[in-house]
């Protein structure tokens, strides 16, 4: 037994020694770093190591009194800033890294007939049905059908804003439909019967509902929300062609001309600034930058300068897009696929097949999931 023992003790400091060896030969006075001898960075050193920020001059060197140019520089704030948003996202805290590569990983849940445009309001996703005149409430947990309201004729746009959801009518005249998601489902109230013909879309800056238009000539419907209704109309035609599309950037309103271009709003709706790029059909604002679908360019909305062209994704041929927080996605009906961009970059992360003749039309995000309403066959589909 004595002998036994020994033989434990001995095996077992020549598994320690050569451990602490393997050790020695693999870490140097910083992790991988022998040429790091401050205890205090050292830290800091092995975070931006771990995070792959940067990997050092050679395997086992850091380097830590050379200069960083500017490109070096841009290289580690380049993936700083990717490492940021990968990790502190909502997707990454539920281990929720993939992308459905086949229509067979879409989580479906049917809705109206013919669902247009899609909004979230932070649980819940709110789909307009064209056809069935309703607006489906799906939870967005699970894309459970929760609620559905009524008389609504030609529900096409959505807005949540103010605790509540609003839906534009594609009518002449239009309408602007409210939801109060406290209360049960039954049938919308009318705030304005008024709006220009044809409503598209919606945004909310604040105070005001901006409502764009898809008629000719075309104009853009300013809403002010009121304690009676129905609700002020006013109507700005100055400028413009076709404003089918508005989108808030945090400080002006952009009418998105499917003739011209982009047009930047101060807050009466005149015209402050042009860009001219020919036929628009959408954009979406990413927090610094507006992307703007039809000529499929990056604008900077502090300016209004052209920044890039996204491409590499195929055909976009989109009409709504959504952010959510790291990637741009754009529906492409006439593809019946969905097209995904880092937004960082533009860097194309892939195009992905929604069924052939599904149509995906409107999408919007969680922060989890992307959602796309699929035309054609009546669907939300989660992806």
């Amino acid at each position: 037994m004595t002998n036994y023992v020994r033989v434990l003790v001995v095996s077992a400091t020549l598994t320690l020694a050569i451990v602490v060896a393997s050790a020695t030969s693999t870490f140097g006075a910083c992790g991988p770093f022998a040429d790091v001898s401050d205890a205090a960075l050292c830290p800091f050193v092995l975070e931006i190591f771990y995070l792959g920020i940067t990997t050092g001059t050679t395997s086992t060197t850091f380097d830590p009194a050379s200069n960083v140019s500017r490109l070096q520089m841009a290289a580690f704030l380049s993936r700083s800033v990717d490492s940021v948003l990968r990790r502190g996202s909502r997707r990454a805290a539920l281990g929720q890294f993939s992308m459905p590569q086949s229509i067979l990983a879409l989580g479906l849940t049917t809705v109206g007939i013919y669902p247009r445009l899609v909004a979230c309001d932070g649980a819940d996703v709110w789909v307009a049905n064209l056809n069935s005149g309703s607006i489906s409430r799906v939870r967005g947990s699970d894309g459970r059908l929760l609620e559905t309201w009524t008389g609504a004729p030609s529900a096409h746009g959505v807005l949540v804003a103010m605790g509540r959801v609003f839906v534009a009518a594609n009518s002449n005249p239009g309408a602007l439909y409210r939801i109060d998601p406290s209360e049960g489902a039954g049938v919308v109230t009318t705030v304005a019967s008024n709006l220009v013909p044809f409503p598209i879309d919606l945004a909310f800056d604040g105070s005001r509902i901006w409502i764009g238009n898809a008629g000719i000539p075309g104009a853009v419907s300013i809403v002010t929300p009121g304690p009676t209704i129905p609700w002020t109309v006013t109507t700005i035609t100055s400028g413009f062609t076709r404003p089918q599309e508005v989108v808030y950037d945090g400080s002006n309103v952009w009418a998105v001309d499917a003739i011209d271009g982009l047009f930047k709003l101060d807050a009466s709706g005149a015209i402050l600034q042009t860009v001219t790029l020919g036929p628009s059909n959408n954009a979406i604002f990413d927090g610094s930058n507006l992307w703007v679908l039809g000529p499929n360019v990056i604008i900077r909305a502090s300016t209004g300068a052209v920044l890039q062209t996204f491409t590499g994704n195929g055909p976009v041929g989109g009409y709504s897009a959504a952010f959510d927080g790291e990637r741009i996605l754009i529906a492409s009906p006439f593809s019946d696929s969905v097209k995904i961009w880092k937004a960082a970059d533009a860097t194309p992360l892939g195009s992905f097949p929604t069924g052939a003749g599904t149509q995906p039309f409107g999408v919007c995000s969680d922060g989890i999931n992307f959602w796309v309403s699929l035309t054609n066959v009546n669907k939300l589909a989660r992806f």
